[in-house]
C-alpha cells in the first residue's frame, strides 16, 4: 500500500490595499475638498462662529477622515477603508512629531546664521564690549571649554558606566537589583541637583573654587546613568553562544568578557558613549554652579573659571543688548550642530553591519575525459 503526501494548501491571495496612484490620489483629493467645503459652510454660513485657524483645522480634519472613509468604503470595502484611514492617522502623527523639531532647527539657523562668521571660532569676548557689533568677537573660549569639559566627563563616566553594565549583565551579583534601581533613578535626576552636589562638596568643603573640572564632574554624574543603561542593553544583545564557546574552551569569565563580549559589542558601546555625550553637552544649570563662565580663554580645565557653549548662550541672551542676543543665537547654532553631529555618529555606529561574502566564480563545466578502450586479446 502506497501513500501519497497531501499537497499543501495554496496560500490565500494577499489583499491589495492600494489600487493605483491616480485613483488613490483622486479619492484623497476629493475627500479633502469635500470636507473643506462642508467645514467652511458650517463655520461661515450655518453657525455664528468666529472663524479661527485651530478650530477650523480640527473640524476640517475630522470631516476629512469621515469623508475619506466613506469614499473608500463605497469603492473598495470596509477593510481597505480602515487601512486608508489608519494610514492617514499614522502619517499625521509622524508629521506632528517631526514638525516642531524641524521648526526649532530652522528657526535657530535663521537667527544664528547671519551672525556666524569665521572670527566666531577664532576670537573671544575679551576685548568685545556690550555695544560692539554682533559680528565682532567670538566663542572660541566657549568651544574649547565645551570640548575639554566634555572630554574629561567622558573619561570619568565611560569606564564606570561600562564596568557597571558588565556587573549588571555578566556578573549578576547580590547588588544587581539595587544598582539597577539607582541607575534607573539617576536618569531622572535634575541637572541642577548634580551641580549643587559638586558645588557643596568640591567647591565649598574642599575649597577648589570654580573650574572646568568641577563642571566635568557634574556632567559625569549626569552622563553615568545614560552610559550604564545603554551599555547594559547592548551587552544583552551579545549571543550567549559566544560566551558558552569561550567558557567551553577553558577561558575564565573575566577573559571571556574582555576578549569576547566587549569586542563583539564594540559598536553598541560606542553608540552608548556618544548618546551620553549628547545628553550632557547642552546642560547649563550645573555649569553655572561649577564652571561659572568667563569671557576669556582658559585652556586649563583644572584651575580657574571656564566658559562653555551653554553658558555662553545663557550669558549673552540674558543681556538687554540686541547684539549680544544675536551672538547667543550664533552660539546656539554651533551647539545645535554639535548635538546633531553626535546623534548622526551614534546612528552610524549603531546600525547593523552585514559582511559581504564573495562567492567564488563557478568553474566551467568540463566533460570527463573518455577512458581508452582496451582491446581483448584472444586466448
Amino acid at each position: 500500500m502506497t501513500t501519497q503526501p497531501i499537497a499543501a494548501p495554496r496560500p490565500a491571495p494577499r489583499r491589495r490595499t492600494r489600487t493605483g496612484a491616480g485613483a488613490d490620489l483622486a479619492e484623497f483629493a476629493g475627500a479633502a475638498v469635500t470636507s473643506f467645503a462642508i467645514t467652511w459652510l458650517i463655520f461661515a454660513r450655518l453657525m455664528p462662529f468666529t472663524v479661527q485657524a485651530v478650530g477650523f483645522a480640527v473640524c476640517w480634519y475630522g470631516l476629512f477622515l469621515l469623508a475619506y472613509w466613506l469614499i473608500t468604503r463605497d469603492g473598495h470595502g470596509p477593510v481597505i477603508a480602515a487601512d486608508r484611514v489608519m494610514g492617514v492617522l499614522i502619517t499625521t502623527g509622524a508629521l506632528a512629531a517631526v514638525t516642531p523639531i524641524l521648526g526649532v532647527i530652522g528657526y535657530v539657523i535663521y537667527k544664528g546664521a547671519p551672525v556666524l562668521r569665521l572670527n566666531f571660532f577664532t576670537e573671544t569676548l575679551a576685548v568685545t564690549g556690550p555695544l560692539s557689533a554682533a559680528t565682532e568677537g567670538g566663542a572660541m573660549h566657549s568651544i574649547i571649554g565645551t570640548l575639554e569639559q566634555l572630554g574629561v566627563a567622558t573619561l570619568i563616566s565611560v569606564p564606570l558606566g561600562v564596568l557597571t553594565a558588565v556587573y549588571l549583565n555578566e556578573v549578576r551579583g547580590p547588588l544587581t537589583r539595587p544598582t539597577r534601581l539607582v541607575a534607573d533613578a539617576m536618569t531622572a535626576l535634575p541637572s541642577i541637583v548634580a551641580g549643587l552636589f559638586v558645588y557643596s562638596i568640591l567647591i565649598l568643603q574642599f575649597g577648589w573654587g570654580f573650574s572646568g573640572f568641577a563642571g566635568s564632574l557634574a556632567l559625569a554624574v549626569l552622563m553615568l546613568p545614560t552610559v550604564t543603561i545603554t551599555a547594559e542593553q547592548v551587552l544583552r544583545v551579545v549571543p550567549g553562544g559566544l560566551r558558552e564557546a569561550s567558557l567551553a574552551l577553558g577561558a575564565p569569565q573575566w577573559r571571556t568578557v574582555l576578549m569576547v563580549v566587549l569586542p563583539t559589542a564594540r559598536a553598541g558601546l560606542s553608540t552608548a558613549v556618544i548618546l551620553g555625550m549628547a545628553r550632557v553637552v547642552g546642560e547649563t544649570a550645573p555649569m553655572i554652579l561649577t564652571a561659572f563662565g568667563s569671557s576669556t580663554l582658559n585652556a586649563n580645565v583644572f584651575s580657574g573659571q571656564q566658559d562653555d557653549l551653554p553658558l555662553f548662550v545663557y550669558n549673552q541672551v540674558s543681556s538687554s543688548q540686541d547684539t549680544q542676543v544675536q551672538r547667543a543665537w550664533a552660539g546656539a547654532l554651533v551647539l545645535l550642530a554639535l548635538v546633531l553631529v553626535l546623534f548622526v555618529l551614534a546612528r552610524l555606529l549603531g546600525r547593523p553591519r552585514t559582511a559581504r561574502v564573495r562567492r567564488p566564480a563557478p568553474k566551467p563545466a568540463t566533460e570527463p575525459a573518455a577512458k581508452p578502450r582496451q582491446e581483448r586479446t584472444p586466448r
